[in-house]
């Protein structure tokens, strides 16, 4: 990790994504998959979506509160998750932000005896980066999971957590 963050600076919580500074890293995030991929292909959540009660929303802030990025966990109902919504400031890319949501809601998915954990993504450069990020933590690819359906503008990756 570089740039000096870590959890000992700041570090990830379960957060409330009606918070306004959330929201607005939020609609960033909705404007760059908005650009990234069509409509009818982007599966990225609003604000009301994230407020799912099967959903569990995080942020990392840094030591003095500031929003670095956000994740969430979703339960499947068939013992298995979904990693959703992840989205890391560019101002915080680069310095281990997004490693250390994905690897807290890994954390959380094996304590709340998740068995696997999935998720959908952008194919194109501009989501290259996510794509590495979620691969050194241990996911590869696989088929379509929960109703997804299969375009050229997504990909599929799982996770088992033994």
């Amino acid at each position: 990790m570089t740039g000096g963050i870590g959890l000992a600076s700041g570090g990830v919580v379960i957060d409330d994504p009606r918070r306004p500074d959330v929201m607005s890293l939020l609609e960033r995030h909705l404007a760059f998959t908005a650009s990234e991929t069509p409509p009818e292909h982007s599966f990225a959540l609003d604000v009301s979506g994230l407020l799912d009660p099967a959903i569990t929303f995080f942020s990392y802030r840094d030591g003095s509160g500031e929003l670095l990025g956000v994740g969430a966990l979703k339960r499947l109902g068939d013992g298995t998750g979904e990693l959703k919504s992840m989205h890391t400031s560019a101002e915080a890319r680069g310095r281990g932000v997004g490693q250390s949501i994905v690897a807290h809601i890994i954390g959380v998915a094996r304590a709340r005896g998740l068995t696997r954990l999935y998720l959908e993504t952008g194919t194109t450069d501009g989501f290259a980066a996510a794509r590495r990020l979620y691969a050194r933590a241990g996911f590869e690819p696989c088929g379509t999971f929960g109703g997804y359906p299969i375009t050229g503008d997504n990909t599929f990756m799982t996770l088992a957590l033994p």
